[in-house]
């Protein structure tokens, strides 16, 4: 599945699950204090410090920052795990740092971390906020963007389990974007460094999941971060993490991150990715949205107003309780053309199943209580 060698010996124990707020990383930058840039410090609207840190020295400049969303914390783990590679001594690490300037923004929006969010305190989703400038995080953003010229962005996402690729539909582990300079989509030429990196790590992706990885519709929307770096003319790619089978916690996805921060910052030290063409872009399909999280078959055997053939599909909601996110199934709606798919699947004519028996009697009680 997985070339695991590199990034176990780099995973950092400390932080693992979809819940990852300021003070659960604080452990491990609390160890980066002498990476912090000085006098670069944001604050919240809640009050809770923004740090931003530099690791190596070269004069490339990738600016990257995580959780924008509160609630998407995959990119964060993995962007961990590559700065503990980046400050283990290798020669690898050694070259990359002395041909590349990192500066990081771990948590964009704390206080939507905090809250498990997308939002911030506001109630604003940062991410499109960058025509008006209306909060804090958002700002302090664009004055990052403006001290330290970067030579390129990465914008560190997650996606819901709903993304798929591919017919049939396989889960989208992971996507990327080189978002559009303008509204025609025009192929500029910091969108075309964007598209060439993205083929690097689609390239190095793909040794491990195969066919799950797709590329985002790219409508320009300059109230988006990424489209209003590209319009600066500055190569900015989106990053989305998304689901592998059985993930929830997202500790495959992490890997991944890992690899491909890894694959990118790399290409950039040696400016190999210069030489892969555009068409390895557009062959990454785009994503669909095919996927719900439960299929539950044989439904009547519980309520006998839905019709035998039909399958009940379940969404997880995503719960914060004491610190840990809880998958709570939600009914979506009764399918009868089987054109969805599903990460896992509940026969309800089977005795035993492999979910905790509170999950598999919850979801018994969804379907109990649906209405035809």
């Amino acid at each position: 599945m997985i070339d695991s060698f590199s990034h176990l010996n780099y995973k950092n124990p400390l932080i693992e699950g979809r819940y990852v707020s300021p003070i659960d990383l604080k452990p491990i930058t609390n160890l980066w204090d002498s990476f912090v840039v000085k006098g670069l410090s944001g604050v919240s609207v809640n009050g809770n410090s923004i740090p931003v840190y530099r690791f190596g020295s070269g004069d490339k400049t990738i600016l990257m920052w995580s959780q924008m969303h509160g609630n998407e914390s995959t990119t964060t783990k993995g962007l961990v795990d590559f700065i503990g590679f980046l400050t283990a001594a290798s020669q690898t690490s050694n070259h990359m740092l002395k041909q590349c300037t990192l500066i990081v923004i771990p948590i964009l929006n704390p206080d939507g971390a905090v809250a498990y969010t997308r939002v911030n305190q506001n109630q604003v989703d940062l991410n499109r906020d960058f025509q008006d400038f209306s909060q804090p995080e958002s700002v302090f953003l664009k004055s990052v963007f403006d001290r330290v010229a970067p030579d390129f962005c990465f914008n560190l996402h997650d996606q819901r389990t709903i993304f798929s690729v591919g017919s049939p539909a396989k889960p989208a582990t992971m996507s990327f974007l080189a978002p559009a300079a303008d509204k025609d989509c025009t192929l500029t030429p910091s969108r075309a460094i964007a598209m060439k990196l993205i083929a690097v790590m689609n390239e190095t992706l793909q040794q491990m999941i195969p066919d799950q990885i797709g590329r985002f519709d790219d409508a320009f929307n300059n109230q988006c971060v990424g489209d209003y770096f590209q319009e600066l003319g500055v190569p900015t790619i989106l990053f989305e993490a998304g689901h592998y089978p059985e993930d929830y916690q997202r500790e495959v996805s992490r890997a991944l991150v890992f690899h491909a921060l890894f694959s990118a910052v790399n290409s950039i030290a040696g400016d190999s990715y210069i030489n892969y063409p555009l068409d390895a872009y557009f062959d990454i399909p785009e994503n669909q949205k095919n996927f719900l999280d439960i299929g539950v078959i044989h439904p009547h055997l519980v309520n006998k107003l839905i019709p035998q053939d039909s399958v009940v599909a379940i969404q997880y909601k995503e719960v914060l309780e004491a610190g840990k996110i809880r998958f709570v199934p939600e009914f979506q709606s009764i399918a009868q053309d089987h054109k969805l798919s599903f990460h896992k699947i509940v026969d309800l004519s089977i005795l035993e199943s492999d979910l905790q028996a509170s999950v598999l009697q919850n979801i018994k009680d969804i379907v109990a209580a649906i209405c035809v």
